[in-house]
């Protein structure tokens, strides 16, 4: 448990919209931001005197668009709103100030919390970024200090971090974009006053907010504190995993002081040396296990100091487990695999199998389709790489053309991201016309839960098989390996469907 506050950000355009949100916001939000950036020009007296007796624990922002605001600010506008905020709304309001102010105003220095945005051109060391421009507000601001800085890659957070656990005195560190999202997950723990959250999810006034429901209910952030331990999906892009949902619904059943968060990750060497590794890690975040996916499973290995028997055979790792500061590796991915495969079929004994894809999930599909019997081909458009990975386990490959392709087998497997949530999500490696005959087309991607390649295998009348059940299977495998416990499957599997129909509806 902690003592910090999620502060929910509100925006609108008239009185009537801030009002109705900061309504909306009362049960979720211990503070509510009001954005006055957002406002008409002619709302924003209004809306003072009317916040003026309002009981929330408000603060006031009124952000130029440099900062990240909604418009463009003069210096005599900001003078002008400021001036009417310190004499019309109450002494337990705080106010949010931009460090590039080149003026004073009448508020109570404790009430001031002193900000800077930055949103490109990250400064190679952002402690002297943050000492330039919060020195001279701090001169008549008693208060807390924000930095927020946006990141591409997780490791790019630390920085910003660091100042966190380093300032001193109240602040809010915070890492903008998917990239940073674990810094906003966290902060509480680690001794930020607060963090910010979305009203819901589609209601983001800043690069990487989570909701405050998702915060409270998903990630728990009011509940852990600094000796909570921190697992994470290691992704390239985890802003359409269901891990994190999974797996806190799982620590949560079961009673477990651990959260899940999302680690964008890049840079993997980058991420183990600065954040990892006991001898050269920069903060101490008590990690004590991974989720890896695409595409990283075979790259982690180089940073494991042991694999298990499956792992090395698969030459693919989408587990980590930290014990004792030993990183081992396991590979979920094929159990995962096989269990909703074997329950369509009794014996896959010369069955024809094609995976498609040449990666970690497509070497854990392969290995789990041999070890059952099946006759394996590897079907992928780098040809290089699907021949060697043919060679090593013994089994036939095939380009993967763009043109029409003659697929002869049994059971048609999608290994590769093509049909996930995004730029590629309407596209198939396969038409109903090429599926044809099949007995069963399975893909692995399993957000969203109907993929195209799934729509087209349904249109040709073939049995389908999603990744959803992959999904579960292999992560109630990973729960297991970090806890010792029994996965509490039920409830992970809730907690995705929950999560898939809550996209759906948005």
């Amino acid at each position: 448990m902690n003592q910090g506050k999620i502060c929910v950000s509100i925006c609108g355009k008239t009185v009537a919209e801030v009002l109705g949100r900061i309504e909306q916001a009362r049960d979720l939000a211990d503070v509510i931001e009001v954005r006055f950036d957002y406002l008409l020009p002619e709302e924003i007296d209004p809306l003072l005197e009317i916040l003026a007796t309002r009981p929330e624990q408000l603060i006031i922002t009124f952000r130029p668009e440099h900062q990240g605001g909604a418009r463009s600010l003069s210096r005599d506008e900001r003078i002008a709103f400021w001036n009417k905020v310190a004499v019309r709304l109450s002494a337990e309001t705080l106010v949010d100030l931009e460090c590039d102010m080149d003026f004073t105003v009448n508020i109570e220095s404790d009430r001031i919390i002193g900000s800077a945005h930055r949103f490109d051109d990250r400064p190679t060391d952002p402690s002297q970024y943050f000492e330039h421009y919060f020195d001279e507000l701090l001169q008549f601001s008693s208060g807390a200090r924000k930095l927020a800085v946006a990141v591409n890659d997780a490791s790019d957070a630390v920085d910003v971090w660091k100042l966190l656990i380093e300032s001193g005195q109240p602040a809010i560190a915070i890492g903008m974009g998917e990239a940073g999202k674990w810094t906003r997950i966290l902060a509480l723990a680690y001794g930020a006053f607060l963090t910010y959250a979305s009203l819901d999810s589609t209601d983001v006034v800043a690069p990487g907010q989570i909701s405050a429901a998702e915060l409270r209910d998903v990630f728990r952030v009011k509940e852990i504190d600094a000796r909570t331990h921190v697992y994470a999906v290691l992704a390239g892009n985890t802003s359409y995993s269901l891990s994190p949902y999974m797996q806190n619904a799982a620590f949560r059943q079961a009673d477990v002081d651990a959260v899940f968060v999302p680690m964008q990750v890049g840079n993997l060497d980058a991420f183990i040396r600065r954040m990892v590794n006991g001898a050269t890690r920069e903060i101490e975040l008590h990690f004590k296990g991974f989720s890896v996916t695409n595409p990283h499973k075979q790259s982690i290995i180089r940073h494991l100091d042991h694999i298990d028997e499956t792992a090395r055979k698969i030459g693919a790792v989408n587990t980590v487990k930290i014990d004792h500061g030993k990183r081992i590796g396991y590979n979920t991915d094929a159990v995962g695999f096989i269990t909703p495969l074997s329950n369509i079929f009794d014996d896959l004994r010369g069955s024809r199998a094609t995976v498609v894809g040449a990666g970690g999930a497509a070497r854990a599909c392969v290995y789990a389709l041999k070890k059952a019997g099946a006759d394996v081909t590897i079907l992928a458009r780098d040809s290089a790489k699907g021949s060697a990975m043919a060679e090593e386990f013994d089994v036939r490959f095939e380009r993967l053309t763009t043109g029409h392709q003659h697929l002869s087998t049994d059971i048609l497997v999608n290994a590769t991201p093509l049909g996930t949530t995004g730029e590629h999500e309407q596209k198939s490696i396969a038409s109903a016309n090429e599926l044809a005959g099949l007995q069963l087309v399975y893909d692995l991607v399993y957000n969203p839960a109907e993929t195209k390649l799934i729509k087209e295998a349904r249109a040709a009348g073939v049995k389908t098989l999603g990744g959803l059940d992959m999904l579960i299977a292999q992560g109630a495998r990973q729960f297991e390996i970090w806890t010792g416990g029994v996965a509490p499957v039920d409830e992970m599997r809730a907690a995705v469907e929950q999560r898939l129909k809550q996209s759906y509806a948005a």
